[in-house]
């Protein structure tokens, strides 16, 4: 587990406020974006923490959506499609709207409903070069 800076401590999990959902280390998450007219950002929690003002902050691997991506959205790219990132950051627990499930493409296929808050991923994206791992897929 990584070293926590000084004046900070590892949390086990998160409230997200107003709720009584529990974030813990590897769930996913819709963040409130600061465009009020765009859709949640989706991201994996990596890490919890809080400073000695208790001001809780979360690390983050963000989720793209298609038309963030360099190639921008395909025919082929489903509604509900993600692919998860290199990109990783901090941000304030007071963002995290709520709890979604990422699944892999093909449990996403075998789902008989598909909720609000269900998306899949078959792809992992560098969002620095705009490649894509695996770079090809059967559609």
């Amino acid at each position: 587990m990584a070293k926590t800076r000084p004046g900070k401590r590892d949390l086990d999990s998160y409230t997200i406020k107003g709720t009584n959902k529990v974030v813990r280390a590897g769930d996913c998450v819709l963040m409130r974006p600061s465009d009020v007219g765009k859709p949640p950002y989706v991201a994996r929690v990596e890490k919890i923490e809080a400073d000695n003002r208790n001001n809780v902050k979360v690390k983050v691997r963000w989720y793209y959506r298609p038309e963030e991506s360099m190639g921008g959205r395909r025919q082929f790219h489903g509604a509900k499609e993600l692919f998860l990132s290199d990109h990783f950051d901090v941000q304030s627990a007071h963002t995290i709207e709520g709890k979604c499930t990422v699944h892999s493409f093909k449990n996403y296929t075998k789902l008989e409903n598909v909720g609000a808050d269900d998306y899949f991923c078959r792809f992992e994206y560098k969002a620095a070069t705009g490649a894509f791992t695996p770079d090809r897929v059967a559609v």
